[in-house]
């Protein structure tokens, strides 16, 4: 279509605006055979997320190093992309015990935007840069990009800004890494092929997204000692489900039951990592907390008695 505008030819050639030769007739299919299409496709996602493993323990290095030094991440996207961010950076506080500016999600169109279809916000490169300035991101900080097109004009903004600043910047894209023309230092690209649904990049796109995002911020979280052997001991207990499962920590790892449970946690102020320690290493909570301090909070240095520098 030689007629066409420059941004009807750039969409129509995107891998994620392709037609699914596998759904073509969903329209006239069974609730059942709509259902088996969609799972079908669904299991396509961990393969494509697990090509990227390479890209993505570069990019978790990368993320750790910025905690390590006082820096942050920030997630920038629109739609989908940027709710995914939004989910992603308010689980780390109550999951991890961090301080809510650690991990923070920016998406275009602002916070009503996570409700509610913002329409033409994404598509200015200024506002991304704009709502990286409004957030006071520094060179310490990692700005993560998330765009399944790689093209929303709002999330090319904000990488390209961080990238000139000093920022590391990532960019998670379900297209193709062949295609793919941004400089950014770390490019990760599962490529899930069409959706069931021509161009509905909330299916299989956004679970990919949502895949990668659980490794970066998981991952990161792991190497900077918010998990002792495979459970989450820096959670805050900040409801009666998170209080009853932080006792259940306890007494796993300790072996106590219910009662001395509540009653170390208790000596430990509410804090999971000290009444390991205390338990663990019969010393006293002042004790356990210097440990955790010498041992950059990971909790099997803090049992041993040992200080921890990271690599």
């Amino acid at each position: 279509m030689s007629n066409a505008p420059p941004l009807f030819n750039e969409i129509q050639k995107l891998a994620t605006e392709q037609r699914n030769p596998r759904s073509m007739q969903i329209d006239t299919a069974s609730v059942r055979d709509i259902l088996e299409i969609m799972n079908a496709e669904d299991q396509l996602v961990a393969e494509a997320v697990g090509t990227q493993l390479d890209a993505i323990e570069i990019a978790v290095n990368h993320i750790v190093h910025a905690f390590q030094q006082g820096g942050r991440l920030f997630y920038a996207g629109a739609g989908t992309s940027g709710r995914l961010g939004i989910l992603d950076a308010s689980e780390c506080p109550p999951t991890f015990g961090t301080n809510p500016e650690m991990v923070q999600g920016l998406i275009a169109g602002g916070l009503p935007a996570v409700f509610q279809a913002q329409e033409g916000a994404e598509d200015l490169e200024e506002n991304g840069k704009l709502a990286l300035i409004e957030a006071g991101v520094t060179a310490k900080d990692v700005v993560c990009g998330i765009a399944a097109s790689r093209r929303t004009p709002y999330v090319v903004g904000a990488v390209n800004w961080a990238r000139e600043i000093g920022c590391k910047t990532l960019f998670i894209t379900c297209t193709p890494r062949s295609a793919f023309s941004l400089d950014v230092d770390v490019p990760i690209c599962p490529v899930v092929g069409p959706e069931v649904v021509m161009g509905s990049t909330r299916m299989k796109s956004g679970t990919a997204q949502k895949l990668v995002l659980n490794m970066l911020t998981t991952a990161s979280m792991i190497r900077m000692g918010k998990v002792y052997e495979n459970m989450m001991v820096d959670l805050q207990m900040t409801n009666a489900k998170l209080v009853e499962r932080s006792k259940r920590t306890v007494m796993m790892a300790t072996s106590v039951d219910y009662g001395e449970a509540t009653s170390l946690l208790d000596q430990a102020g509410g804090h999971v990592k000290t009444a390991l320690v205390i338990n663990l290493s019969g010393v006293s909570a002042q004790e356990a907390r210097e440990r955790l301090e010498a041992a950059s909070g990971f909790v099997r240095y803090a049992i041993l008695g040992e200080a921890y520098s990271p690599a």
